[in-house]
Order: structure tokens, then sequence, then C-alpha cells
């Protein structure tokens, strides 16, 4: 293709983006406004200890493994995963949790421990989110949502039904011990939405989760990030730190050029892996696709309250991942979705990376992640986040009879203004937007501009939707759409 190729963002899209457009022979310069790259899935160290910002949760490798062998390397060239045992466990109440651990045969043990005969009832349903998962990866999200045909295939004609229903109407249907129920309902919030909201052909989340499986990448989520670095340089990428983009320059209807940091960077293509509002506050108003009240409109991802802890002891009753499912999902998702505000009493999850990797704390000490959902655009003040970190601390001392407290040596935060500040992310989502089924493939925000010839986009606002898989995909999806249109 040979052109001069500007991808504002360096987070897992346009990373991978970087990598497929170079490879086709084009000069790439990513320019990143933060001191690091990664986007969302940066990391935080202090005194010793090591904490993935964002993303946590290593799910669907095989999607990893596509990537990379597209390059004709593998993820163990650059880093070195670990199939967690359990996988996660999720508390109910006080020293009442259920554990999932790294095989179905053991998952259907623990169900059936919980309520005899819902492992057949598991087996099935496990065999229909497989089947959707083979038709997902090999039919539809390698799709680039440009017309409602891509959905219409001889296999998906069959599923057409699934689009219908939901993911909580088949599950419920099933599964009347409502423990269970939740924790299949559970993989789908990774898409941005509730189970009640979510079509039931995303029951292959829960392959990903029971039949796949969970892992951890040595050293963190991170590594996944200089991994992607240490390959797109090995192609000729040149990355541009503390450099944000102030203005796609736009004449005639193409993107000719791109300023930062008040200099000039003349450009071929321009693609934003960035927030995509924020994207299009850069352009002059004429080149604008997307009004302010279609944004409004949407369906928006949460975003988050995270405390990122250092312990100076080991923590007991815990797994490397945990989920605190003991207070009414229905009440906080209301708060998130229906009625926003501050949930009264917020599910959470917590992530002690530590249990698993010796790297992320010194010894006999435990990092802790802790994440509550909230709904985007929230108050952010210093005194919610304390209120609400002493809610969860006391609910967590409680729930795993143990005291934490005290053996608290540091915390740091992060909640809605720090991605609106970190991220320019819309209403300061932390995922992008949700996977409903008005917003899935086609009906999501373009991967190519309708009014800037040669702008494009990728990322969790677009196709495919919101995760670290998907926003691999995307990259990809993106690299092709430019090579398709931009050929000689």
């Amino acid at each position: 293709m040979n052109k001069e190729i500007v991808i504002i963002g360096s987070g897992f899209s346009a990373l991978a983006a970087s990598c497929y457009l170079s490879k086709a022979g084009n000069r790439v310069t990513i320019f990143e406004k933060n001191l690091s790259i990664g986007g969302r899935a940066r990391q935080l160290q202090k005194n010793g200890f090591t904490f993935d910002i964002g993303p946590t949760w290593y799910w669907m490798p095989d999607v990893f493994e596509r990537f990379f062998a597209d390059f004709g390397k593998r993820p163990e060239d650059y880093y070195t995963l670990e199939k967690l045992n359990p996988a996660y466990c999720v508390y109910f109440g006080k020293d009442d949790y259920i554990t999932i651990e790294d095989t179905l045969e053991k998952i259907c043990l623990a169900f059936e421990k919980e309520e005899p005969g819902s492992s057949k009832k598991l087996l099935k349903f496990i065999d229909n989110a497989q089947n959707n998962y083979e038709v997902a990866i090999k039919d539809l999200v390698y799709r680039p949502g440009v017309s409602p045909f891509e959905l219409v295939t001889p296999v998906t004609l069959k599923k057409i039904g699934q689009f219908f229903s939901t993911i909580k109407k088949d599950v419920r249907k099933e599964f009347k011990n409502d423990r269970l129920a939740t924790i299949l309902e559970f993989p789908v919030l990774f898409l941005g939405a509730k189970p009640d909201n979510t079509p039931s052909f995303y029951s292959f989340m829960n392959y990903a989760d029971f039949g796949i499986g969970t892992f951890h990448p040595k050293k963190g989520m991170y590594q996944v990030i200089l991994a992607m670095e240490k390959l797109a340089k090995s192609l000729g990428v040149t990355i541009k730190t503390d450099s944000p983009i102030e203005k796609i320059e736009v004449t005639q209807s193409s993107a000719t050029s791109v300023v930062s940091n008040g200099k000039t960077y003349k450009a071929d293509i321009v693609l934003s892996g960035a927030d995509y509002h924020h994207t299009e506050t850069l352009l002059d108003a004429k080149y604008v696709q997307y009004s302010k009240q279609y944004w409004e409109n949407k369906v928006f991802a949460p975003s988050s309250l995270l405390f990122y802890a250092g312990f100076n002891k080991k923590l007991k009753n815990v797994t490397h991942h945990t989920l605190f499912f003991d207070v009414d999902f229905d009440t906080h998702a209301k708060a998130i979705y229906d009625d926003p505000k501050w949930p009264e009493n917020p599910l959470f999850y917590a992530s002690f990376p530590s249990i698993t990797d010796n790297n992320a704390a010194p010894e006999n000490h435990e990092a802790g992640i802790f994440l509550i959902p909230l709904a985007p655009g929230l108050e952010d003040t210093n005194e919610l986040r304390a209120a609400y970190f002493d809610k969860i601390v006391n609910r967590f001392e409680a729930l795993t009879s143990q005291s934490v407290k005290k053996n608290i040596i540091f915390k740091e935060s992060f909640c809605v203004k720090d991605f609106i500040n970190d991220y320019n992310s819309y209403k300061g989502n932390a995922y992008g937007m949700a996977n409903t089924l008005l917003q899935t493939a086609f009906l999501r925000p373009k991967l190519k501009s309708k009014k800037v010839n040669n702008l494009y986009f990728t990322g969790q606002l677009t196709v495919p939707g919101p995760g670290v898989p998907p926003s691999l995909i995307s990259g990809k999806l993106v690299s092709e759409l430019i090579k398709k249109h931009h050929s000689n």
C-alpha cells in the first residue's frame, strides 16, 4: 500500500491494527496521549507491587493465538500463560461461596452439589454455548459491520431466534437455583449489558468461561501489550507517547494531517483507536457523523470505581479472581442502567494476582484490585471514593472472615474522572458501548467514517464490541477495510 498512516491511541485495537497495516507495507506512526502505551490496559507499579490498571481477565486464548499467528508468532514467544485453577469463586454470603474450577467436569460437580440434577442441564447449555462460540468466531465477529447481510449465513439463520430472546430468559428457564443462574449470567457482564438485555446468542461467553477457561499471563495482562509493542516495532511501527492529538485536519472530505503538541504531521490515512466520540470532537463540525443526541441515546457499558491496594500479609479465603454477589444483582443493575446513581449496596469484584504470580507483590504480601461497576457520568469525588472503599472492605472482611484494614500499606483509586482525563472516555465509561440487540454488528458505530474518505475507527465503541479479544479483532477488521479501500 505504501501509505503514511497515523493511528491515534495505543490500546489493544490500535496496536493490532498497526501491526497489520505495517506488515502491508505502510509507514505507521502511533500517537499516544499518555506517558505509557496500552490505553486502558496500563500498569501501576508502587512499593514493589504491580497492578494491571485495566483488564485482568484473559479469556478466549484462541483469539490471541490467531492474532500472533497472522505474523508467524505465538503468544508463548512473548509471555507465559497459566490456566487458573480455580478460575474464580463467587461469594453469596459469609463463608458461603461456589468455586468454579478449571474443567467442565469439575464445574458440573459443583453445580450438582448445589442443585441435584443441574449438571445435565449445564452440559446441554454449554453444548449450545460452544456451538454459538464456533459460529461467532468463524462466521460473525470477524466481519466488519458494514451490512446487515453479514449476519445472514446458513448457520446463523438456524439461530435467528437466539437474537430475540435473552441470556436471562434462557438461563432462568432451565436453572431455578438463583446462585447457579447468577453464575451463568455473569460472563455477559463483560459485554457491558445486563443479562436481560443481551441476546441469547451471546451465551458463547459461557463456553469461553466454562469450556475454555480463565488464564493469567505471568507478570500480568500488560505483558500482552508489551508483546504487541515488540511485534509492532519489529514490523517498523513508530510509537510516540506523551503526544495527544489536538486536531484532525480535513480538506475536501479527506484527512490530510493531524496536529500533536502544536506540530503538524501529514497523513494519507488516519485511524483512531481512541474514544470514538472524542475523536469526532477533533474534526470540524461538518465532518462529524454522530450527533450529541446519538451518543446520549446509546446504552453504554458501566464505568467503574477501582482500588489498587497493597497488603502486608497474605489473604485467606479468596482466589485470584473473586466475585462478591452477596447483595441483590437487579438493584445494583438498576443503579447503572435504569436510574443512574451510586448503588447503596454494590456488587464488587476483587482480583489478587499475587496468589498466582509472585511478580505482583513482595514476598508474604498481597496485591488486591477491587472493582465496583457504576453508571457512566456519575459525580466522582474523593469523599465518595473513600466511603465506598470502606463499604466494600467492611463487607470483604465479614464475608471472608478476616481482618485486613490494618494491613493495607497503601491504596490508589481510579474512577469516572480518571477515565475521562486519561482516556477521553465518553462519560467516563470503562468498557465502551454495550452489546445489546440494537447495538450489535452493523448497528454499532462504523469502522469507516461516512464523511471523511480516509478516516477510520477501531476499538470497543465500534465492531465487534467491548473486551480485549474483540479489540484485537477490531484492529484486524479495520486494517482489512483500509487495505480494501486504499489498495492503490
